[in-house]
């Protein structure tokens, strides 16, 4: 009976043991950071993982992420300045959809607890990230958001939403923004203007390139008549001087045999006069023309010579004419 009871008190002492044990030591994650509190109020705060002691049954612990942090924004439209600085100088006033998100850590876990609680800091990040958003891309023009200055709009941002994130213990790692297009109704006027851009573009390069064909060919067409030019001047030139050398070589003959170039330049005469076709010669057989039919030396009897009407020979004293 005694043993049983002496059992019975052991486990008992046991078992309020474990539990005290249970309620005095906790232990720390790398990933956490833990804050004491004793009742209600906060004591101290642990950053360094392992084992640690509380008062068990008063203190209790908050585990709070000490890990990069991350919160979303929903899509919403931002009205974006109306004066673009930009060589064209337009009026730009569009509305941009934008879809952003922060990534934050938690910095002071005792500043946390006392501005945040255990709700966490989403809503109130959430609510500095649309401020960031309206203010920062409010001053600034599409093409800044879209391709110019979308880093340096970045960077506004996430300074100005660390700045006011600091009371609640919290440091700013990144702002993003995710996507930043134009609302669908105005999506296919901004197409349309960019079409009808690129449009006008192109044809002023199809003008400038006709412009800059038609002086290339004006050019080559130019090019072509001078050398033209130049190439007949040369021939003639050329043609001159053959002809030169020609009469020079039959004046040369002539004075070398007088007889013998008459002799030659009758024969041409016959074979131009008497080609195959419908030439008719019209003379009489004692002509000048037909002097060496009827002898070889050329010489015509006395009377032939005496015949008045009769054509005279070819003068040897012309060698280039037939």
């Amino acid at each position: 009976m005694r043993l049983g009871l002496a059992g019975g008190a052991f486990a008992v002492i046991l078992i309020i043991a474990v539990i005290v044990s249970y309620s005095t030591f906790f232990t720390v994650n790398q990933t956490q950071q833990a804050l004491v509190v004793r009742l209600g109020k906060p004591v101290w705060v642990i950053t360094d993982p392992g084992l640690n002691v509380k008062v068990p049954f008063v203190d209790s612990v908050i585990y709070i992420d000490k890990r990069i942090l991350n919160v979303e924004s929903a899509a919403q439209e931002i009205t974006l300045s109306s004066q673009d600085n930009s060589s064209r100088a337009e009026l730009v006033g569009e509305r941009l959809v934008v879809d952003a998100f922060v990534r934050y850590r938690i910095t002071d876990a005792l500043k946390y607890y006392q501005t945040v609680g255990a709700s966490g800091a989403d809503g109130q990040l959430s609510i500095l990230l649309n401020s960031a958003l309206r203010r920062v891309l409010g001053a600034a023009t599409l093409i800044d958001v879209v391709r110019d200055k979308r880093d340096e709009l970045m960077a506004k941002m996430r300074d100005q939403i660390d700045r006011d994130a600091k009371p609640f213990g919290i440091e700013i790692v990144d702002v993003r923004i995710r996507r930043a297009d134009l609302p669908p109704k105005n999506s296919q006027a901004v197409y349309q203007r960019m079409q009808t851009e690129r449009q006008r573009e192109a044809a002023e390069f199809r003008a400038q390139g006709s412009q800059k064909s038609q002086e290339i060919r004006a050019k080559a067409d130019r090019d072509v008549t001078v050398l033209l030019a130049e190439a007949l001047s040369h021939a003639e030139q050329i043609r001159g001087q053959g002809d030169s050398e020609r009469n020079r070589i039959f004046a040369d003959a002539y004075t070398r045999d007088p007889d013998f170039f008459a002799f030659y330049r009758t024969m041409q005469a016959y074979d131009k006069s008497m080609q195959r076709g419908d030439t008719h010669l019209v003379l009489k057989p004692d002509s000048d023309f037909f002097r060496f039919f009827s002898d070889p030396s050329g010489q015509q009897p006395p009377e032939a010579q005496a015949s008045p009407g009769a054509p005279a020979a070819p003068s040897p004293a012309q060698p280039g004419r037939k």
